[in-house]
């Protein structure tokens, strides 16, 4: 018969046996995995859109200034660059009111926060290629306007699998022909203009931007903002709750051009 203390010795044995079994896995003594915890558990995986290529639109020119007229539909397209908070602003806003934009990035502003290609696709917008410096594309020598081109490019194939689905010459509403054939070689079929300018640039105030989109914008119309501007934020919301009251969705660019 066992004595009382040589029981609890047995039992301390045990227990420490039964701990020891706990920290290795199938008795190799390898430590076992830890388990999640509740809230690790249940905590959300990042979900990771997969990027669209470029598409060569049958019947549309190599130079797309707008849409079909015949639908109430416009595209929001923002040249990207400036301060990521004023970005994540204007992209909130945006899913806020169910609207999908398209971003066309500078090269520099995907080096310093190159966070925001995955943000820009997992919102459900639209991500293209603004050049690399965002200079005067239309006015350098050919090597140098390519390089440009193609290095934004590398970048954006780098941060989401894509060169990204459109093409807008930087400081320059249109593409020289030059221009337009150098985005063809680095697999742009069309660049992509605007027919609305909401100068937000000039950084007019709100209300400014405001009247400059809506009085002249209309179905099938591509408008030109930016995200790195307060008042664009600022003039957003109204913005978009004019373009809804006249029935006009704002999609992507690809939405917009295809039915």
């Amino acid at each position: 018969m066992v004595s009382s203390p040589d029981r609890r010795d047995a039992l301390r044995a045990a227990a420490a046996a039964l701990a020891a079994g706990a920290l290795t896995a199938c008795g190799d003594g390898r430590p076992a995995p830890a388990r999640p915890s509740a809230r690790q558990a249940a905590a959300p995986q990042p979900r990771s859109t997969p990027a669209p290529a470029p598409r060569s639109l049958p019947g549309l020119p190599a130079q797309i200034e707008h849409g079909p007229r015949g639908a109430a539909r416009v595209a929001l397209t923002f040249h990207g660059n400036g301060d990521p908070a004023t970005a994540h602003a204007v992209l909130r806003e945006a899913e806020r009111a169910d609207a999908r934009l398209t971003v066309l990035a500078v090269g520099t502003w995907l080096d310093a926060h190159p966070e925001l290609a995955r943000r820009i696709l997992d919102g459900g917008h639209e991500l293209g290629n603004h050049t690399q410096r965002h200079l005067d594309v239309c006015a350098m020598p050919e090597a140098e306007a390519y390089a440009e081109i193609t290095a934004c490019a590398d970048r954006l194939r780098r941060l989401t699998g894509s060169i990204g689905s459109w093409f807008r010459p930087s400081r320059a509403r249109h593409a020289t022909p030059l221009v337009q054939r150098l985005a063809a070689r680095a697999g742009y079929p069309h660049v992509l203009s605007y027919d609305v300018d909401s100068l937000d640039f000039t950084s007019p105030g709100a209300a400014a931007v405001i009247r400059n989109v809506t009085g002249t914008v209309r179905n099938g119309s591509v408008v030109s903002l930016h995200l790195g501007y307060a008042d664009t934020v600022d003039a957003l919301p109204a913005l978009l709750e004019e373009l809804a009251r006249r029935g006009l969705r704002a999609v992507t660019t690809t939405e917009l051009l295809t039915p």
